[in-house]
């Protein structure tokens, strides 16, 4: 039998969950501006009060939902370790996030302006999950080079932040309206560099 103590944080927990879903979905379906607190705790059915126990305001709202939603991606991508090729490897990578996005459009802009000028804590927990993404891949670049892939004389944090570049200029473009496939972009993009360093 599980104790209150138990009990009450499986509620929480629960209660949490149930109000990141409902902010999702209303950020998605109203967008940013129009949506507000109390009709993400009406969706969520719970009190103004009970989000407010939980996160400080819409802005962390959409943070959370955020980080929580690319360090679910990023974990499921680690855990399968497969020996492919190096454009393969980043390809996946990308996909995994450009997917994220392109199942909630409206609720992606949002997240992407609102994080990337993110205020402490926020902007230090999103520099460290790229950071995180940026060693994965220097490590692939490594492992790459071990295989032939790639010349020796590639410097490994170079290529993890050309990576990004790559990443962020395929997102943005995607954002502003000015190409309907980012991974599409990436790959492009991808593709040409690994040319040259092979």
């Amino acid at each position: 039998m599980l104790s209150k103590a138990t009990t009450r944080a499986t509620q929480k927990l629960a209660t949490r969950s149930r109000i990141l879903d409902a902010a999702r979905n209303l950020l998605e379906a109203s967008g940013y501006e129009a949506a507000n607190l109390r009709a993400i705790a009406s969706q969520a059915g719970v009190s103004t009060g009970a989000v407010l126990q939980h996160f400080k305001d819409k802005q962390d709202l959409l943070h959370t939902a955020l980080f929580e939603d690319l360090d679910q991606r990023w974990t499921k991508l680690q855990s399968k370790h497969q020996e492919v090729p190096l454009d393969t490897s980043l390809t996946q990578i990308a996909k995994a996030f450009f997917d994220y996005y392109a199942r909630r459009p409206k609720l992606s802009r949002a997240l992407l302006r609102e994080s990337l000028f993110a205020d402490p804590p926020w902007n230090e927990r999103f520099a460290a999950q790229v950071a995180d993404v940026h060693r994965h891949v220097a490590g692939l670049c490594v492992a790459a080079q071990k295989r032939g892939e790639l010349a020796k004389d590639v410097d490994p944090a170079l290529f993890g932040a050309t990576f990004f570049s790559f990443y962020y200029f395929a997102l943005l473009a995607w954002v502003q309206g000015g190409h309907r496939d980012p991974l599409g972009l990436f790959k492009n993009m991808l593709r040409q560099h690994l040319k040259g360093l092979q």
